[in-house]
């Protein structure tokens, strides 16, 4: 497995640290840094803090996943799916939650609000011209069927 540096600088005491939970985790959880409780009502979004900033090493990024455990138990998920932080943001990582269920959810301080994988980036050359032709062709949005 590669190891690569994170820089973390922390904006309080408070604020948590990424933590791999187990030895086989992919993903770091991360907590919000909060000094009072937000409730999102139901399809109600918030934009959580972490109390932190990163410095990602050249070719890395970021992406920040929900946690499932909050997304099956609870409807909470991330508003925009999967957030990407790039290698020259500083900024404050900051986690857009919004709630998909049908009661009231409370977000306190340290609570664990999703998961930061670090991976490498790849970029694309962009080259205009006719595309090859497969078996599948254009066929999309359920083209392949359902059951195997």
């Amino acid at each position: 497995m590669e190891k690569i540096t994170l820089k973390i600088e922390k904006l309080s005491h408070c604020a948590g640290m990424p933590e791999y939970k187990t030895e086989g985790a992919a993903g770091m959880d991360i907590v919000a840094s909060i000094t009072e409780p937000v409730t999102l009502k139901p399809l109600e979004r918030a934009l959580i803090p972490t109390g932190i900033k990163i410095e990602l090493p050249r070719g890395y990024e970021a992406q920040i996943r929900p946690r499932s455990g909050l997304a099956i138990k609870n409807g909470i998920t991330l508003s925009n799916c999967v957030g990407t932080i790039d290698e020259d943001y500083r900024g404050e990582v900051c986690v857009g939650l919004i709630n998909l269920s049908n009661a009231n959810f409370t977000i306190s301080r340290g609570d664990r609000i999703a998961q930061m994988l670090i991976a490498p980036v790849v970029r694309a050359e962009i080259v205009i011209g006719e595309l090859s032709e497969t078996a599948r062709g254009e066929g999309g949005f359920g083209s392949t069927g359902v059951k195997g």
